[in-house]
């Protein structure tokens, strides 16, 4: 069957969308029993990652060339992200610190999974136009148990910028940034 997957690109990123869904909807679904949130971030990270191994970094859009460029666009993506968080300053969140390691996680293996493994499989199967839209769909649908329904627009909105920025710098390091830096402020 793992042969068969290295020669049906189609196929491949359908299985790496679904499994990427099933794992985002359990760790959304383990995270609401009462003591299990960590356990569920914990495990559900590891899975996610399992979507990267022995994918180069090149094709995932880690690189370190341009690295201060990289950096500067993750600062610029996290100020675009956080817009909709400053209009509404009557209500600021603020994440407590003790969740600050786990948000950092979360932030991380998302990325890898939905910008670096998803984007790329999707990318080869139907080039960047699929790899843009299929991988807004699977971030949003994977938000869509953990947010309430009135803000998966913003989540749509948030998955289409990351993915866009993928697309046409060819680059993963920034969404990271911009994701990490987000989750941070909100």
């Amino acid at each position: 069957m793992i042969a068969a997957l290295a020669t049906r690109p189609a196929a491949r990123a359908a299985l790496i969308g679904a499994y990427i869904l099933l794992v985002e909807w359990t760790r959304s679904l383990a995270s609401r029993v009462p003591g299990a949130a960590t356990a569920a971030i914990v495990l559900g990270a590891a899975a996610l990652l399992l979507t990267v191994v022995g994918s180069p970094p090149a094709r995932l859009g880690l690189g370190t060339s341009r690295l201060g460029l990289r950096l500067l666009g993750g600062l610029a993506l996290a100020a675009v992200l956080l817009l909709p968080a400053a209009v509404r300053a009557d209500s600021a969140p603020i994440l407590p610190a003790s969740l600050a390691f786990a948000a950092i996680t979360v932030s991380v293996v998302q990325e890898l999974a939905f910008r670096g493994a998803l984007y790329a499989a999707l990318d080869e199967a139907g080039g960047a136009p699929l790899a843009i839209v299929g991988s807004t769909v699977a971030w949003t649908a994977a938000h869509s148990l953990s947010h309430p329904s009135e803000f998966l627009g913003a989540v749509a909105a948030a998955g289409l910028l990351l993915a866009l920025w993928r697309w046409a710098c060819r680059d993963l390091v920034a969404p990271i940034i911009g994701h990490v830096l987000a989750d941070l402020a909100l």
